[in-house]
């Protein structure tokens, strides 16, 4: 019941997330589907591939994508882009954006724990389902990923991904608390701009030049 939770949460929150992102690039119906799928199945899709889980899996999932095509669709005609200000959209993506990176990094740990994986496999597992459906989202929309920013993103699922995999989560009530630890820390992270340190790049001779 717990992974299903985790499932569902996350499922929903990135086909929102992917919707936000078609809304602001004002794509047209095809484009919200486009985004908001492969943002919601594209991770756990690579994680299956990954870790030896046959890809059919991911088509047994009927009540989802049904679920995922309404809220799509009922989003398409919603004018996000004209009752929310930019700062509230700012946040309103985040939000779900961080919902659902670590619902599915609960979601992926378990999976692999669940199958009697090692740690090792939780912290990947929940790595790859968390941002894999992103990163294809925002090269679909011409973005530069999260996660390829030195802003903290995949660090959150890498912890999850530990904890969870170390046996340092166990029960409900622990796996709830984490996921609310671990939205609060990312949305913090993001209004704060917490990042990882990196040395300052020398300026190439072109730029010098110039």
């Amino acid at each position: 019941m717990s992974w299903d939770f985790w499932n569902y949460l996350g499922t929903i929150a990135f086909a929102i997330s992917g919707a936000l992102i078609a809304s602001e690039e004002d794509y047209d119906l095809i484009g919200y589907y486009a985004l908001g799928f492969i943002t919601a199945f594209g991770g756990g899709a690579i994680r299956n591939l990954l870790i030896g889980v046959p890809v059919s899996a991911l088509w047994e999932q009927n009540t989802l994508f049904l679920l995922t095509f309404l809220l799509i669709t009922v989003l398409y005609f919603i004018p996000i882009h004209k009752i929310v200000s930019w700062k509230h959209w700012y946040y309103s993506f985040g939000l779900t954006d961080a919902v659902g990176l670590v619902a599915f990094a609960i979601q992926g740990a378990l999976y692999a724990k669940n199958l009697g994986l090692p740690a090792s496999a939780s912290i990947a597992a929940a790595l790859l389902t968390g941002v894999g459906g992103g990163i294809i989202r925002d090269a679909l929309a011409k973005r530069q990923p999260f996660v390829f920013k030195y802003e903290l993103y995949a660090f959150w699922t890498i912890i999850t991904g530990a904890l969870i995999g170390l046996n340092f989560i166990n029960g409900i009530i622990d796996t709830y608390v984490l996921f609310i630890i671990i939205v609060v820390l990312r949305m913090l992270s993001l209004r704060f701009k917490w990042h990882i340190p990196r040395p300052k790049r020398q300026a190439s001779n072109t730029e010098k030049a110039v």
